[in-house]
Formats: structure tokens, sequence, C-alpha cells
């Protein structure tokens, strides 16, 4: 008998019975203690929901998914447990630590090939291979379309549950009409029934207003550049194997007691909510994006330092965020019609208008303690060579 589980966002789950000690393994239980949304909750205080919620809820998608495509039994077992751990890879507060770890090494919270051993003993208890597993998470796998594609049940669910508990209603879509939708054969691979093309322009409206609502809110920006740069002044190639592995409190326990007076200041001040806020927040119509966008590292860092000369402080209270610009949204995914199979991107010409209001989202920032605001405002300006904004900027302009 199958173990349920009550879900705010989908009612009861069921977890086969072949997963309960995969559910209760270590590695998916530390995701209760891993925020989804990072640092969201500092502007949504409902924002306190956790990784293994939304494993959970994506591992019911799958099983939805599964059944309508009328998958075998080995094969709904292998979706699902694969859903239930395609998170596992994430470090404490989510992607906040993948972007410290990529300063070390080159890493995918989407590998999880590093944690197989630990993982087999699980999967030879339904007899299959993590592996597999792997390329189902990763995008290699042929059934991979269910997780790791252009409408699969992990976008769903984070959508549907960041939208529940933050209050935004941008990321309401009809789940099970789109799931119905599905379908897959040997010479077309997953596709979609014209049916769902409604249910799936809804899916990519809401990525892309809940983008600036949540996802990019300049403050959560704010709060997970100053655990970045807490991060960089505490941790060495010789602990952030370690770090990874934490979970939220563990790694915020780490970074205060660290010997870094400066990360030890930044993870005070996110404690108690006394951020640093932006003395510059523009778009790409008063700064050269692309070149923004294409500076390296120390490039950035030599940018961050010279602001801070030239505002006259510590360049512990200069941050410099310039977002990689947004990839535009690819549906890859065919639509069945009564005659034929016909490009998604040929039939929704409202992927094009997405796009182009996402790359419109694009901001860089300068952040500083408030009391240092104005002086660092007027650096940063001449520093990178802001422009003045237009009226058009300025009629859109929502203040700090």
């Amino acid at each position: 008998m199958a173990k349920q589980i009550k879900d705010p966002v989908h009612g009861y789950i069921e977890v086969p019975d072949a997963l309960i000690p995969l559910l209760d393994s270590p590695l998916v239980q530390r995701l209760h203690a891993v925020r989804q949304l990072g640092f969201a909750y500092l502007v949504y205080p409902g924002a306190n929901h956790t990784r293994f919620e939304h494993s959970l809820g994506t591992m019911a998608l799958a099983d939805r998914v599964c059944r309508e495509l009328e998958l075998p039994g080995d094969e709904r077992l292998l979706v699902t447990a694969s859903a239930l751990i395609h998170d596992i890879g994430h470090g404490p507060f989510s992607h906040s630590s993948e972007r410290l770890a990529g300063e070390f090494f080159p890493f995918s919270h989407d590998n999880i090939l590093p944690y197989a051993d630990e993982l087999q003993p699980y999967f030879d208890e339904f007899g299959a291979d993590v592996k597999e597993a792997a390329g189902i998470i990763s995008g290699t796998h042929r059934l991979a379309s269910i997780i790791h594609g252009d409408l699969d049940v992990d976008r769903m669910d984070y959508l549907m549950r960041d939208a529940h508990y933050t209050g935004v209603p941008y990321g309401v879509l009809d789940a099970n009409r789109l799931i119905q939708s599905f379908s897959m054969d040997a010479s077309n691979g997953f596709f979609l029934k014209e049916e769902g093309l409604s249910a799936a322009e809804a899916l990519l409206i809401a990525r892309t207003l809940m983008g600036p609502s949540v996802y990019y809110h300049h403050v959560s920006r704010i709060a997970e550049e100053m655990f970045l740069l807490a991060g960089r002044h505490a941790l060495t190639a010789e602990n952030i194997q370690r770090f990874l592995r934490m979970d939220d409190a563990e790694a915020t326990q780490f970074l205060t007691a660290s010997d870094s007076r400066c990360a030890q200041d930044l993870m005070s001040r996110i404690r108690t909510r006394s951020l640093y806020k932006r003395a510059v927040y523009v778009g790409r119509s008063q700064v050269n994006q692309q070149k923004a966008a294409e500076l390296s590292s120390a490039e950035k860092e030599r940018l961050r330092e010279e602001i801070a000369s030239d505002a006259g402080v510590s360049e512990e209270y200069v941050i410099l965020d310039i977002p990689q610009v947004r990839r535009e949204m690819q549906m890859h995914i065919k639509v069945k019609s009564l005659h034929d199979f016909v490009p998604f991107e040929e039939i929704v010409p409202l992927l094009s208008l997405m796009n182009r209001t996402r790359a419109e989202q694009w901001r860089l920032g300068v952040y500083t303690a408030p009391e240092y605001s104005e002086r660092v405002s007027e650096s940063a300006v001449r520093v990178l060579g802001i422009r003045k904004p237009t009226k058009q900027h300025r009629l859109f302009d929502t203040g700090s």
C-alpha cells in the first residue's frame, strides 16, 4: 500500500512502497531544511517552503505523466524516483550556493552522479540503475522530457508552489490539462496534443511574470549577493564541498562563525534584514547589456573595487550585480494537430513576445549600506559609464 502525504498544492500525494526508503534517505530528508526560494522569504514571509516539498510535488506530477503515457511499471518507478531526487544536488539556499560552487569548479545541481554510490542501494530495492536516473535528471535519457524538458513537471510544480507560498498569482496554471495533453511515440518522441496549447501558453506567461515579481525581485537579489560576498570571504577549495552538503541553518552558522569579519557582518545583516540598498539599478537602455554580461569574474571584481575606491568606502560595502542575460525560452516540442506534427514555435507567436519581455526585465545593480548610497551611486555612474534614463525609463521606474 502506498504512503499518502497531504500537500497544499496537489492534495494527497502517493509514495509507492518501493520508494519509501529513498524518501527517508538522508540525502532527500536534508531538503526539508533547504528553502526552495533562497532569500525570497525576506520579501514574501510565506516563502518558507522547501526543496523537499517541491521534490514530492514533482514526483507526484511525474507519476501522472507516466500514467498518461502508459509507461510500464519499471519505467514509471524509475521516472518517479528520478523526480524525487532531482534536487538533491542543491546546496544551502538553493541556487545561491550553486553560483558560489561555480566559482570553484564546474558545477550543476542537475548532476547527481557524485551521490551515485550513496543512492544505488535504494535503487537496488526496485531493480533500477541510479545512472539512468542521473540521465533523466540531466536531460540525456529518452524519458528526460518528463522532468527536464520544455514543459516539464519540475517547472510546473515550482511555478504553482512558488505562487501558492508567495501569494503572487502569476504562477497559476492548469497542470492537469497540460499533462492530459502529453503523448509519446517512437517516431516523434514526446509531443503535445493540440488541446493542450492554452495550458502550455499559460506556463510560458507564468515563467515570464514570476521572474521580476519573485525570482529576480531586487530585495532577494540583494540578500543573495550579500550571501555570495560572505561566501567569497569565508570559503576555500578545502571547505566548499562540505559547505554544499549543509542545509540553510548550517551554512548560516558556518559563515557567521568564520574567521572573516566581513562574512560575519554580512550574515548578521541578512539575519536581521539590515540589507544593503540599491545605489544603482538600471536596465539595458542605460548600459551596454551585452558588454556588461560578457565581463569575466576578474573584470567584475576590478570594477567593484574601483567603485569602492572612488567612493572612498571599504570594498565589502560595494556589491556589483551584473546578471547573465536570460536565455530565450525555446520550445522544441512538437504539437500534434488533426493532420500533422507542427513545431510549437510556428503556431504560438506568444513565445517571441514573452522573450522580448524577459529581455526587458534585465537589470544591473550596485548595492551598498544605506549610509553610503549617494557616494556609491555617483561613483558607479562614473566608473560604469551609466547613461541618463530616457523618459520612457523614468516613466516605468519603481523607485527604491
